[in-house]
């Protein structure tokens, strides 16, 4: 597989100087995608993969801390490293408290900039931040489900009929959960618990809305999701044989506990 090149997301609503980044940063072999918002930086985040986010304080809508609260909140581990005009100790400290990993004042070099951002790919890479979820990272292999494949490294699913569809971060996760757990009966919770993590702040109905835009995607593109049965009240099972055997809520609560 060719390795992807990192990906610099920069959230700064100064034009200029996200022109002369995006140039820099090109040239040292870096993609880079500019916001110059907190809302769509969370919004791109949500559906898609950035190695680095590059996050300015003071943007037009929120300030880049409420930008990091949101993205954790939603699972989203991204690194970060504060690209602002404040120099204020107080303003670094409370960068390094939300979970910033580098910060760094303007005026900058853009030495020391590409210096920063290759140690915190280092150090990402070495402790496994490449993750899509909290279950699937962009270095896993292809996998099967009810007749696509499933590629995590271009975030897309490919069908029979030769149509390839992209889609979100959430989505690879609950596939792969799913594909790599059958035939056994996985509650919302344990769902949740694996592609957003532990400490998501996500409901249930949330994460049933992801199950129903698949069954979608998959029904539009003439593959059926048979296989994969909603247990009421408990969660989902998926059954490579397309057979699995139900269970009432009570039965499940006598078997094991609910997670």
């Amino acid at each position: 597989m060719q390795k992807t090149k990192p990906l610099i997301l920069i959230a700064e609503d100064d034009a200029q100087l996200t022109e002369v980044l995006t140039k820099q940063l090109s040239l040292s072999g870096l993609n880079v995608q500019v916001f110059q918002n907190g809302a769509d930086t969370v919004n791109f985040l949500k559906r898609n993969f950035a190695s680095v986010i590059l996050l300015d304080i003071n943007l037009p809508d929120v300030d880049g801390f409420n930008v990091i609260h949101q993205l954790r909140s939603e699972g989203i581990s991204v690194p970060v490293i504060f690209l602002t005009g404040f120099s204020d100790e107080f303003y670094k400290l409370k960068g390094f408290d939300v979970g910033a990993d580098d910060f760094v004042t303007k005026p900058f070099s853009f030495t020391e900039l590409t210096a920063r951002i290759r140690a915190v790919l280092r150090r990402t890479s070495i402790s496994g931040d490449l993750a899509i979820t909290g279950n699937a990272t962009l270095n896993d292999d292809d996998f099967e489900f009810c007749g696509a494949k499933v590629s995590p490294a271009f975030m897309s699913i490919a069908f029979p009929g030769g149509s390839k569809v992209r889609v979100g971060k959430k989505e690879i996760g609950i596939l792969k959960h799913f594909a790599y757990n059958p035939d056994t009966i996985l509650s919302r919770k344990n769902i949740i618990h694996s592609v957003w993590g532990e400490h998501a702040n996500v409901r249930s109905r949330s994460m049933d809305q992801y199950i129903v835009k698949l069954r979608q995607i998959f029904k539009n593109n003439n593959c059926s999701l048979n296989k994969l049965r909603t247990l009421h009240g408990i969660g989902y099972m998926y059954s490579e044989s397309g057979n699995p055997t139900l269970m009432t809520r009570r039965e499940y609560a006598d078997s094991c506990s609910i997670l």
